[in-house]
């Protein structure tokens, strides 16, 4: 029996990726480095192998998944080229996985993460399915109906894939390091919509989106009245956000979810377009309202009487749209956001959206810029965003008690490097003094 050895499990594609392999009943190990990851939880959980990096872990009966930071010259690589064994890329293997079902790629620049995840909640609620969400949360069935995936455009890696259906959540300039320009972006998406065969289901308020050409249907939600699907009457109450969706301008239901802000809602809006196309009964599209969330979007604790809020956000839109959540949320609580950005090519590219979106904020920190093995330094520093923000402050990790002073405030840490660590230096002396 083959045994798939993943090199560099602990990423979050790659762990949730191994989780569909073993659930499927094949045989799974990987290795990594030996830093905690919070991935590597659920493989645990599984008693999947995890071990160190070592030339010695490539045997003869292996099929090796390789994680997309690892470059040729990796030591198991090596290894494993030099035996000879079947090899693929992380984007390369998802490709020809996923087509053993019927699969749903969610993309765009921002919102796939909570879209995967809200999809697949809907659909596991009433089907034998797999998943797999950028958070590191993988599931297979033997039985499989459906395969949800997340589809990330990062150096095109999107276009391994041929599903029978995509999401397209929105199209913006992001990967500076890669991208050159939105035009650029538009043609990677453009390129993606080629290979769908079944079906787009696109956000109609997203100008880029528009002019998405394909050979497939294209169905439009959004809040516009020219979408197929449109929402309305969006309240928000305790529970969350309640809202009606017209079809072709024809109520069809009244939909809740325990979200907020209307990226959330527009987020929703794909899931019940996708599912009315499937003819899913609006009965069970309505599971929504039980959906837990993700890893890391607006993952939330309390601490007397602060709110702690762990956001991805690490671009400026969706900095907007975390801090929006926040107020619809806690209407009555001032929001405090933690910034850490990450890679220098992003900041630099963003300084000023940065700025504008974090003064959504009551009170600003920052913390120093998390920079990418990918590029260099360069000179610029998270001093340069700090001067654009009036009265924001630079946050280091012995000084995290300055955020006591807020005691009925809404902290919200955001950002995609290490800027849990912050949190946790603020929680560890908080816990301390009390």
């Amino acid at each position: 029996m083959t045994t798939y050895h993943f090199i560099g499990i602990k990423g979050t594609g790659m762990s949730a990726l191994a989780q569909i392999l073993h659930d499927s009943g094949e045989r799974v190990q990987g290795s990594d480095v030996e830093k905690h990851f919070f991935t590597q939880e659920a493989l645990e959980a599984k008693n999947i192998p995890i071990l160190p990096f070592s030339a010695t872990n490539i045997k003869e009966d292996c099929t090796i998944i390789a994680g997309n930071a690892f470059s040729d010259d990796q030591i198991e690589i090596k290894e494993a080229k030099r035996q000879g064994l079947t090899f693929y890329r992380y984007h390369e293997f998802l490709g020809e996985w996923l087509k053993q079902y019927t699969s749903i790629a969610v993309t765009g620049a921002h919102g796939k993460t909570s879209t995967t995840g809200l999809l697949a909640h809907v659909l596991d609620e009433t089907f034998p399915i797999s998943y797999l969400i950028g958070d590191g949360t993988g599931k297979g069935h033997v039985d499989s109906r459906y395969f949800v995936f997340e589809a990330c455009e990062y150096r095109r890696h999107f276009l391994r894939y041929e599903p029978d259906y995509a999401i397209m959540t929105n199209i913006d300039f992001d990967h500076p390091d890669y991208f050159t320009s939105i035009d650029d972006v538009f043609e990677a998406f453009q390129s993606m919509a080629d290979q769908v065969k079944k079906g787009i289901i696109a956000c109609g308020d997203d100008e880029e989106l528009q002019k998405i050409q394909a050979k497939v249907p294209v169905v439009y939600y959004g809040f516009a009245t020219t979408n197929d699907f449109q929402a309305q009457n969006v309240v928000e109450t305790d529970a969350g956000t309640t809202f009606d969706v017209f079809v072709r301008n024809t109520y069809y239901e009244t939909f809740t979810i325990p979200m907020y802000g209307n990226h959330n809602v527009l987020n929703a809006l794909s899931v019940i377009a996708i599912c009315h196309y499937e003819e899913i009964n609006a009965q069970d599209i309505k599971k929504m309202a039980t959906f837990g969330g993700v890893k890391r979007r607006f993952t939330e604790k309390t601490l007397a009487n602060q709110v702690l809020i762990d956001d991805y956000a690490h671009h400026p839109k969706e900095i907007t749209a975390t801090i929006d959540s926040a107020r619809k949320k806690y209407p009555n609580k001032e929001v405090v956001a933690i910034f850490q950005p990450h890679t220098f090519t992003r900041t630099k590219t963003f300084l000023d959206e940065f700025a504008e979106s974090l003064s959504l904020a009551d009170h600003v920190y920052l913390c120093d810029i998390f920079g990418s093995a990918r590029e260099e330094a360069g000179k610029l520093t998270v001093n340069d965003l700090q001067k654009r923000i009036e009265g924001s402050s630079v946050l280091q990790l012995d000084n995290t008690d300055v955020l006591e002073q807020y005691e009925d405030g809404v902290l919200v840490f955001m950002g995609a490097g290490d800027i849990q660590k912050f949190q946790q230096a603020y929680e560890e002396k908080k816990n301390v003094r009390n």
